[in-house]
């Protein structure tokens, strides 16, 4: 365990809500003390001392006919945090390698038996799931990306997007294509690049971000981001205390707005003396994590997330 002097403590709730304009949720999220073997949001997981096995957080968002969105992004969720359980848990070493090859090979893995699935089940045919996990590892943040349901950090009050949209508009502004303002703006602002299950195998975005005293941790669907800007969610972060009444806030925030997707929201406050103070330096953003391991996998295509066209939430298109 570690030592009183390097405590880091971590405060965390999540919710998720319908929304305005659907009748079924297919946001699924995960809250996780890996060390404890937890998985709930119980007192016990909401305020925890993060182990040497780390802490799991995760959204994901399903996509579908009938219900395959919510199996989705339910197995999505079992599929990551049981492997990072089984895996993680028995591995001898505890180097952030280590740490974030599980977490990335977990979700390699839920692509894989989501895929499978779905070929067993003809009526669950285009089913899929974004999915956004965070490992928190002593002190440091391990971000796993697939699709465009987002993390942000908010340090200092001010909020920075860690992970980058695997979507169409996003390439179009990496190209020089599009500004942000004219991508948001855009009606194919939904069109997403990859998602867990379509294809067999699938390009995981790996990033880090060093933790400091006082961050929090947002992690949502796009049903939020879609309706509220990142200075928005700073600023109900930085004036609510209360990690309950803060996700309440940001929720009811998407749905005055129309609440036109189902909307889920997770934000972890990281607290303690194993975290330094940030010095306002610091370089905050997509910061790619380089592993050891190169396996290659597929290149991206879009993709239409969302009941079935023409109305896509967010689509896979093949």
């Amino acid at each position: 365990m570690s030592s009183p002097h390097s405590a880091i403590r971590v405060s965390v709730f999540a919710k998720s809500d319908l929304g305005r304009n659907r009748d079924h949720n297919e946001d699924c999220f995960l809250v996780a003390d890996l060390t404890a073997q937890r998985a709930s949001l119980q007192p016990e997981v909401r305020s925890h001392q993060l182990g040497p096995k780390g802490s799991l957080i995760m959204v994901a968002d399903g996509m579908g006919g009938a219900a395959a969105g919510e199996v989705a992004s339910d197995m999505a969720a079992k599929v990551v945090y049981e492997h990072l359980i089984t895996q993680w848990n028995a591995d001898d070493e505890h180097t952030p390698q280590r740490f974030a090859y599980r977490l990335k090979e977990a979700v390699e893995l839920a692509n894989q038996k989501i895929h499978a699935y779905a070929k067993e089940h003809p009526e669950l045919k285009g089913m899929g799931t974004t999915t956004t996990a965070v490992g928190i590892l002593a002190g440091h943040l391990y971000l796993t990306q697939v699709g465009d349901s987002r993390a942000y950090l908010v340090r200092n009050g001010t909020a920075v997007q860690l992970t980058k949209d695997q979507s169409l508009m996003q390439r179009l502004v990496d190209a020089g294509e599009l500004t942000e303002e004219e991508a948001e703006k855009s009606e194919r602002k939904n069109i997403i690049l990859q998602a867990l299950g379509p294809d067999p195998r699938v390009r995981v975005d790996l990033t880090h971000q060093e933790a400091r005293r006082g961050d929090a941790v947002v992690l949502c669907s796009d049903g939020l981001s879609g309706q509220v800007r990142k200075d928005e969610i700073a600023g109900v972060v930085n004036r609510t205390p209360d990690l309950v009444e803060a996700c309440s806030k940001l929720i009811d925030l998407a749905n005055e707005r129309g609440g036109p997707d189902n909307i889920t929201v997770i934000i972890a406050r990281l607290d303690g003396g194993g975290l330094a103070d940030p010095s306002g330096d610091e370089t905050v953003g997509h910061e790619v994590y380089p592993l050891l391991d190169t396996e290659s996998t597929t290149e991206p295509v879009p993709v239409y997330k969302g009941s079935a066209p023409p109305q896509p939430k967010n689509k896979l298109v093949g």
